[in-house]
């Protein structure tokens, strides 16, 4: 059983309240949730806020939501509040980012697919990097994978570093990939990862997943090639509705 979860708080110190800005007639967050609805691999989707203005919204358009505490550091602790405040027994939760209101529904099946043996761990996406600008980009996280597909290293820095190549042609001589915010945990793993304290490495690149690699948990990797467009400004949005049809 695989239960999808949307982490969605109204504070945010670079677009307040984005979880119910308008975008094209629908609130982000309820086109996050349709666009989760619309997976097959998925049993249940709701929506862990710690708003009541984002949960009766929620309301309103027919999902369904949990409240969780305020206090919370990242998604995942809130996923977990969640999980254990939902009745019946999941195997997985898939933790699907409240600002990717164009997510889609293939990507949640991809993620999914890694999950059949029950063995998985942790997941997530990547998607590669076709271009100079998006390789250095430092709001852009970057992945490193091993033979078998898992993440050995997240950085905002580009890794590897390839010696005798001039660095603007770089993504023409390996292939580098981007993280794509879409996380799967299995369920007795997300109890243990939300104990642990913050790493070293999390705290000098400012990304959690550092910490349960630091700590060993494995996180497997599958390539999308499906850009869902991250909503983290205004001027984020501004670029989104630009690109939509009229």
């Amino acid at each position: 059983m695989l239960l999808g979860i949307i982490p969605a708080r109204y504070a945010s110190s670079r677009f307040p309240g984005k979880s119910l800005v308008d975008i094209n007639g629908k609130s982000m967050i309820q086109r996050v949730y349709e666009q989760a609805k619309k997976s097959k691999s998925l049993n249940k989707v709701i929506v862990a806020t710690d708003d009541e203005r984002i949960a009766s919204h929620v309301k309103y358009f027919g999902g369904e939501c949990v409240m969780t505490k305020s206090n919370h550091q990242s998604g995942t602790d809130r996923c977990f509040e969640a999980l254990k405040k939902m009745e019946g027994s999941f195997s997985y939760v898939i933790n699907i980012q409240g600002d990717e209101p164009f997510i889609d529904p293939s990507q949640i099946e991809l993620i999914a697919d890694l999950l059949i043996d029950g063995k998985t761990e942790l997941a997530t996406l990547v998607i590669p990097v076709d271009s100079q600008d998006l390789l250095f980009n430092e709001g852009e996280v970057k992945v490193t994978l091993n033979e078998n597909k898992e993440a050995l290293y997240f950085s905002r820095m580009v890794i590897p570093y390839i010696k005798g190549i001039d660095k603007k042609e770089w993504h023409k001589h390996f292939t580098y990939h981007r993280h794509v915010g879409l996380y799967a945990y299995r369920c007795d793993i997300l109890e243990k990862i939300t104990k642990l304290k913050p790493s070293a490495l999390e705290k000098a690149e400012s990304l959690e997943q550092l910490r349960w690699i630091e700590n060993g948990y494995k996180i497997k990797v599958a390539v999308t090639h499906h850009d869902s467009h991250c909503v983290d400004t205004p001027e984020d949005l501004e670029r989104i509705l630009k690109s939509m049809p009229k």
